[in-house]
């Protein structure tokens, strides 16, 4: 498969949630971008419970997603991202699933010890608003029992 361009990876990756989602006896749907930060709408039949979901895709092998300091402080006990790295086209993805207060917590954590190193010439790094998620060691790989 050739490197889909971002726009189609991100909308490939929140259908393939939703998929995953439905085939996990969820009510899913998209937002199609109306409400900001949040890409899907869940909840299970007969629960009484509503779980809203931001997606990030990546392709390739390597399990680090881009993120940005509003990912600090954007967290609640319904809010989850579900991290998709797409492989090659008839693969199942794999999937990450983390609450959002572990990621706010893993992004603010990581930038403010990657702004305490130093760049290559010793002199200090300047603060920047993009930030990082990883799971190198699949911790978050197929969590899917956080969100049922």
């Amino acid at each position: 498969m050739g490197e889909l361009p971002h726009g189609l990876s991100g909308v490939a990756g929140e259908y393939f949630v939703c998929a995953e989602l439905s085939a996990r006896g969820f009510h899913a749907t998209l937002t199609l971008k109306n409400a900001e930060g949040i890409d899907v709408l869940a909840t299970k039949p007969n629960s009484g419970k509503a779980i809203t979901i931001q997606v990030k895709t990546i392709q390739g092998s390597n399990r680090h997603w881009v993120m940005n300091e509003k990912h600090e402080n954007s967290f609640s006990p319904n809010f989850y991202y579900v991290f998709v790295r797409l492989k090659e086209i008839g693969q199942r993805p794999d999937f990450h699933i983390v609450p959002s207060s572990i990621v706010a917590s893993h992004t603010a954590t990581r930038h403010k010890e990657w702004l305490s190193g130093s760049k290559k010439d010793g002199s200090p790094r300047k603060d920047t608003s993009m930030r990082g998620f990883s799971d190198k060691d699949n911790i978050y790989l197929e969590k899917w029992d956080f969100i049922d």
